[in-house]
């Protein structure tokens, strides 16, 4: 029996067998349905273990030759890029160009849907050429059904100017695309409770892997003290109170004194734990980072055990 033609072939816009009575659940039937097809997400995402952490050195190569993490999505694809690119300079303290996020449609799609823009085949191409991509770069299209023009044509772009390219998908993707790209990251997370809304199961697996991108190469970075978020910069009243309980936890010292070692260190908290550890000031503390390449463990001992 051949299949009827409004059958979608993408994983992402089939119907989901489990939900076709939905539209006449109760509320509590709803969140049942929903929290069922949710937990399947993390196994999903487990699935592709090997290829997420292929990505993460490639991307702690770019860093460490200079280049960038640069996502490239259309709609909740990518302003899921844009959140992870924007969460990086507070939890990590690196500089806002070191990752950043491009949404089909610019701006504004951030916060009102656009949903052609991820046709704009020379939207895709000149973001990459606006941006200066170049051999150094790592390029992670995001497409939860595999085929946004506005990625395909932004990865292909990356290719030619030499940057190693990434696609994210929970879709399998067309194959050209797939032999094109340095790490092919399908996370098959089945169809939608609501058919094609990929905003759903396909939107938290994306946040899932980019969550574990950026962290794990951040960490491999040397931005982690044991478990603590020690490049953090503590700009905000929130982040000075974490940071000061970092120190206080690392160093085993007050408040007061953990205080005076941050404002020491211009707020730079991985400095101040160095600072306190080795008993020494700001420049020789960082020379001691510098040598330990920019591991705190390295430039001060083993982190403290975690208290209960």
């Amino acid at each position: 029996m051949s299949t009827p033609e409004f059958v979608d072939p993408r994983l992402t816009e089939r119907r989901n067998p489990r939900t076709v009575g939905i539209d006449v659940a109760s509320s509590l039937e709803i969140v049942d349905m929903m929290n069922a097809e949710d937990r399947r997400v993390p196994e999903a995402v487990h699935q592709v273990r090997e290829e997420t952490a292929k990505v993460i050195d490639l991307v702690v190569e770019a860093f460490r030759e200079g280049g960038r993490l640069i996502y490239v999505g259309a709609g909740t694809s990518g302003r899921l890029g844009v959140l992870d690119s924007a969460e990086c300079p507070p939890t990590f303290g690196t500089p806002p160009e070191m990752v950043v996020g491009v949404i089909a449609g610019g701006p504004a799609a951030l916060v009102r849907s656009q949903e052609g823009a991820e046709d704009d085949r020379e939207g895709g191409a000149a973001a990459v050429d606006d941006l200066g991509v170049s051999r150094r770069d790592v390029v992670v299209g995001i497409a939860a059904s595999g085929t946004t023009p506005y990625v395909r044509v932004a990865l292909r772009r990356a290719q030619e100017l030499g940057a190693r390219t990434v696609l994210l998908t929970c879709a399998d993707p067309p194959e050209g695309l797939v032999e094109s790209c340095d790490v092919v990251i399908v996370v098959r997370v089945g169809p939608e409770v609501l058919t094609g809304s990929t905003r759903l199961k396909a939107g938290t697996a994306t946040k899932l892997v980019l969550n574990t991108i950026t962290t794990g190469a951040m960490i491999r970075l040397g931005k982690a003290f044991g478990n603590l978020m020690v490049d953090l910069m503590a700009l905000s009243d929130k982040l000075r109170d974490r940071g000061e309980r970092i120190v206080m936890e690392a160093c085993a010292v007050g408040r007061e004194e953990a205080r005076r070692a941050i404002e020491a260190a211009s707020g730079n908290v991985k400095l101040a734990i160095v600072m306190v550890r080795r008993g020494v000031d700001a420049d020789e503390a960082r020379a001691l980072l510098d040598s330990a390449g920019g591991l705190v463990r390295r430039a001060s001992g083993d982190p403290p055990p975690v208290i209960a």
